[in-house]
């Protein structure tokens, strides 16, 4: 049931049609993206990520780098509703869980939001992983970016 919901919202909104500028866009990502034996706190500062690769987190700042995007690495709901409420956010790529993305899609409606479920091989919270070609496709679909090339669709 989650599943169909979080699908029907992202239908929802490519429906909508909804072009922002980079700096209108806002990625979250959870904070259990980084490896648990990773000894770098990127809770306080995601800059402290060490870009060693062993997690999704460096993959996650390329692109934030590559597109001028906003992320936001949050350790729970209520700080990503938080930085999705900001006046300047018109649009957000969302990853965590299924229980907390449609948790999230519903506290934020009506910004329009893509949400990308993480996978969970050891379990909730710990060590997840998300597809990044996905996350990336989303980010571009926002920014009206053709899916080969840098030009505005």
């Amino acid at each position: 049931m989650r599943q169909s919901l979080i699908r029907l919202n992202n239908l929802v909104t490519r429906l909508r049609r909804p072009r922002v500028r980079p700096e209108q866009l806002l990625l979250l990502v959870p904070h259990c993206l980084q490896k648990k034996t990773c000894e770098r706190n990127i809770r306080a500062d995601i800059e402290s990520c060490g870009r060693c690769g062993r997690c999704a987190v460096a993959a996650i700042l390329e692109l934030r780098d590559r597109y001028g995007i906003r992320v936001e690495l949050v350790s729970g709901g209520r700080r990503a509703v938080a930085a999705a409420r900001g006046s300047d956010i018109r649009a957000i790529v969302a990853v965590a869980c299924g229980k907390e993305l449609l948790a999230g899609l519903r506290a934020v409606l009506p910004k329009a939001t893509l949400a990308v479920g993480n996978r969970q091989p050891e379990g909730p919270c710990v060590n997840t992983t998300v597809e990044v070609a996905d996350v990336e496709k989303a980010v571009r679909w926002f920014l009206g970016l053709a899916a080969n090339d840098g030009e505005r669709t």
